[in-house]
Formats: C-alpha cells, structure tokens, sequence
C-alpha cells in the first residue's frame, strides 16, 4: 500500500488540460441552468453531479462528451462565460496550481446568441478577475471542434488569432477524434501556428497511435491524451519518434478511463508512456464531468501504478517548461516546483 499521508491539495501544479466547460460547479451548473431555463435531469447539485458522472462513464468518447450540451447551454451568457472562468481559477488555485491554461469552444456559443469574440472576451475576463484574486497567471486555449467544417474550424482559429496576446495563449482541437483526422483540418491548424500562438491538438484519445504522428507533423508542441501512441502494430517506433520530438502529453488518468481510451488507472497507458522516456504530465481533463481535481488524479494514479511522487513532480516540472504562459511566468513555477520538491527530499531532473 503506498503512502497515504500526502496533502495532494498542497502539492504545486501546473494546469495545462483542463476544459471550462467541464469544470463547472455544480452549483453553478445548477443556477445557471434554472436562470436559463434550460430543462435539467436533477434538481439538487449532488444529483445532477451525479447523473453527469454517469452519462461520462461509459467507456465511450462520444457519449462522453455528449454532457456538454447542458453545460455550454448553462454557459451561454456573457456573465455566465466570465463566472465560470473565474470560479474555475478559484478551485485550480485551492488545488495548488501554480500556472493555469483553461480551454473552451467559443463557436459552441453561437446557437445560443453569443459570437466568438463576446465569449472569448469574457472568458478571458474571468481569468484575468481570477488571476487578481489569486496572482495565479492564466490563458485560454480556443478549441475548435473536429467534428466541425473546416471551415468553422478556420473560423475558431482566427478568433483566436485575434485576441492572441490579449489572453488567448493557444489553439486545440477537441471534441469526438474516430473518423476526424487533425489533417482535415491543416489550414485552421496553420493559421494558430503561424499566428504565434501555441499548439496543442487532441489526438490517439480514442483513435489510433498513428493520430499522435499526424498531430506532431503539424507542429503540434503538445498532445492532449495520446495514449494510444503505446498500442498496435508501430507503437514502439511511433514513441521513439515522439521522444524525439520532444512532444508534450497531457494525459488525464480518470478522463481515460471514463471515455473507455484505458481499462483503469492501474492498467493506464501511463506506465508505458514513463518506460518509453515520454514528455507527460498528470492533468484532470474535466472535475465536474470525471468528478476529480488535479490533486485527485495524482493520488490515484500513486496509489493504483507503480509511478511515485518523484515521477509524477517531473512530470508537473515538464509541463511548467511545456506551458504556453510567458517564459518568466513559467520560470518561476518551475523554481518553486524545484524548490517544494529538494524541501520534502524528492529528487527530480531540473
């Protein structure tokens, strides 16, 4: 049995995957929703918690993500887009997260009335009321969704460009991966790049490894998921390519298991990412739709594998060097990371 003792809340993080449509307070999602009008399956926080939790795990990406149709409906409002922001700085900061990249799909807003620009300007005011209460530094990554148009996908990228350096720090590519390679949509990725902004594409979460090379011939710097990089025909050829590029991967333990990418933690593609000499660090993906925290993962994924505290804090020190945030920024988290790891005797790399 491993060590159980460990203040997990206290340990410093670095939030590089987490998506603010599922990061919503139940609370809030409640409020939201009945100030809205939108009808919900459960009447109480907890209860609707768990009817989420439910509908996420399945053991299916798309049936997981199909719960984000109450919560974006809950977040269509200007007020609603900054609260949400701002209260997810709140609890990543009361997790101990020293850096904090949140990520949302402004064009999921249109149906209900709001454009790119009016979300993304407030979302980006919650991070900046967020980082003030907290002196937490913040950006948004603008998601656009695979299963769009590429021409709505062109469209998210240059929202994004235009309020690059203006709180928007990166662009991804979310949402159901099976049947929507990142290369359908070169061009939008092409535009972010070539913008300055950082690069971080969706890929082998539930398709195959070969996604994972798609996503890092378009320059991606950083990965969220890839763990299907560890299986099928190639695997071992596919991880020495990304060792070598020096590709970042977000990996999210519970968000896995849930959307069926891995059997559990203790059998995650994790412990083979770690054996290959992988860039990973532990993230939470989502805490209200996975019911987890970022401090939550680490626990579980120290005491359900055979990867410890050391392992897991350099991975947290990767990923402050992976961050997308300002090189002071990111130097500094990496100094306390350092320091907060020689204060309780782990050895890490630096």
């Amino acid at each position: 049995m491993r060590d159980k003792t460990i203040d997990w809340k206290s340990i410093p993080k670095i939030v590089l995957h987490e998506h603010l449509d599922g990061n919503l307070r139940p609370q809030t999602l409640l409020e939201l929703c009945l100030a809205r009008g939108v009808a919900l399956p459960a009447d109480t926080p907890d209860a609707l918690q768990h009817w989420i939790h439910t509908q996420a795990n399945s053991g299916s990406l798309e049936r997981y993500v199909s719960s984000f149709a109450l919560t974006v409906a809950a977040m269509s409002s200007l007020e609603a887009c900054e609260r949400v922001a701002f209260e997810a700085m709140l609890d990543c900061t009361a997790d101990g997260a020293l850096l904090i990249e949140l990520r949302m799909a402004p064009l999921l807003l249109e149906p209900w009335g709001l454009t790119g620009d009016e979300a993304v300007q407030a979302m980006i005011a919650g991070l900046n009321r967020g980082s003030a209460a907290t002196g937490v530094p913040a950006g948004l990554i603008v998601c656009g969704m695979r299963t769009d148009s590429p021409a709505d996908v062109i469209r998210s990228a240059e929202l994004a460009t235009r309020f690059a350096g203006k709180g928007v720090i990166g662009f991804d590519l979310a949402g159901a991966e099976r049947g929507f390679a990142a290369t359908l949509h070169a061009k939008a990725i092409a535009i972010a790049r070539e913008a300055g902004l950082g690069l971080t594409l969706h890929a082998g979460e539930s398709d195959v490894g070969e996604r994972v090379m798609e996503a890092i011939e378009l320059k991606a710097t950083r990965i969220g998921h890839g763990v299907h990089i560890t299986r099928g025909q190639g695997a071992t050829e596919r991880m020495r390519k990304a060792r070598e590029a020096g590709v970042h991967f977000e990996v999210c333990p519970t968000s896995n298991v849930h959307t069926g990418a891995c059997p559990s933690v203790a059998e995650h593609a994790l412990i083979e990412m770690e054996q290959a000499g992988l860039n990973w660090s532990i993230q939470a993906d989502n805490r209200l739709i996975s019911v987890i925290t970022q401090g939550g993962e680490f626990q579980a994924v120290q005491e359900q594998t055979t990867l410890g505290l050391a392992q897991i804090m350099q991975g947290q020190l990767r990923a402050a060097q992976a961050s997308f945030l300002p090189a002071a920024q990111r130097d500094q988290a990496i100094e306390h990371i350092s320091a907060w790891c020689k204060a309780q005797g782990i050895a890490i790399n630096t």
